[in-house]
């Protein structure tokens, strides 16, 4: 296994897509990574040279990835949470932020239904 930026990539992918391991590359950069370095994105990582890894990792280097994001994510939310913002509201409560309806759906922020007790609804005669 190839390791990159102190993650192991997996062998049996091509590169563009095995990029994708580390946190902040998808596909999309993954590819310019191949091109900037000059690399065959047809290439597995198990086929590339030293030299083509040491290309690839000169290009990567340079973007912000893995811990560092992670961070830089981390203190923009905590931001918007201290200065009291709507988004920093619904960060702070665990609701979706990008307002999405939630009287519905949402449950990937707010986690499994919670049943109320007694809520029965009266129909009207």
């Amino acid at each position: 296994m190839a390791r990159l930026l102190g993650v192991d990539i997996p062998n049996n992918k091509k590169v563009p897509f095995a990029l994708t391991a580390i946190y902040g590359i998808g596909i999309s950069t993954g590819r310019k990574i191949v091109k900037t370095a000059k690399v065959d994105p047809e290439k597995r990582i198990s086929e590339l040279t030293e030299q083509e890894l040491a290309a690839i990792r000169e290009v990567a280097i340079k973007l912000t990835t893995e811990g560092d994001l992670r961070r830089e994510i981390a203190m923009n939310i905590k931001r918007l949470i201290e200065i009291g913002s709507y988004r920093g509201l619904r960060h702070r409560r665990g609701l979706p932020v990008r307002g999405q309806r939630t009287k519905t759906n949402g449950r990937t922020r707010k986690g499994p239904r919670k049943t109320v007790a007694n809520k029965k609804v009266e129909t009207k005669n």
